[in-house]
């Protein structure tokens, strides 16, 4: 009788024991997992969303520079509208961008349009070439300072079509930065945005082609 009543009470006190560490381990899952998802719903952007938006913001103040440069030129209108056009979609952009990197808690790069307009003005061109040092020239598309003071220096005879070439190849290299986010991204905007870019720059070389072979 003894032996079986110390059997039953170690019989009742291992599935008691079981009873609570079954419980405690699904209290465990359920708080993991609330972790688990909580932290997904909060990171919201991934490296390829951080490196799409820096690396664009600096490729569009490149070609806002380019649309500056465009101002008190001699060109034909269809060209003028064309740089304003460029304006007012990558302008906004640019800001898009910023506050992007701004709410990560990324550094937000500087750009070349930052020392040619040393806090002026939007249309202060200045000299598009100041200080272009710590600028990403490897990035597809992106001129180099000496194609930027040869575009500058440039008689408007030659600058329109010098103006339309760069602007083209400016604009396919954005394109093809677009890939990654596509691909890689995990920011919904960004990748969105990266989706409209390559549609709008898409048209503007076809039209910006057009008017070179005008």
């Amino acid at each position: 009788m003894r032996n079986r009543y110390t059997t039953r009470r170690a019989v009742t006190a291992l599935g008691l024991g079981l009873s609570l560490s079954l419980t405690a381990a699904a209290c465990g899952t359920d708080d993991g997992g609330s972790e688990s998802s909580s932290e997904t719903s909060t990171t919201e952007h991934n490296d390829a969303d951080i490196a799409f938006a820096s690396a664009m913001l600096q490729h569009h103040a490149q070609a806002l520079v380019m649309v500056d440069l465009t101002e008190g030129r001699n060109l034909d209108p269809a060209v003028h509208q064309r740089a304003e056009q460029i304006r007012a979609a990558q302008a906004p952009e640019i800001e898009t961008f910023t506050d992007w990197l701004v709410n990560w808690g990324e550094e937000v790069p500087e750009t070349m349009r930052d020392h040619v307009n040393g806090g002026h003005s939007d249309h202060d061109s200045g000299d598009a070439t100041d200080s272009m040092e710590g600028m990403d020239h490897e990035m597809p598309g992106m001129m180099s300072a000496e194609e930027m003071s040869a575009l500058e220096a440039a008689p408007d005879g030659q600058f329109q079509t010098q103006w339309l070439a760069m602007m083209v190849e400016h604009h396919t290299g954005a394109v093809e930065m677009t890939e990654a986010e596509q691909e890689n991204g995990q920011f919904q905007p960004a990748i969105d945005l990266a989706a409209d870019i390559v549609a709008s720059q898409t048209a503007e070389i076809e039209t910006m082609r057009a008017l070179l072979n005008s």
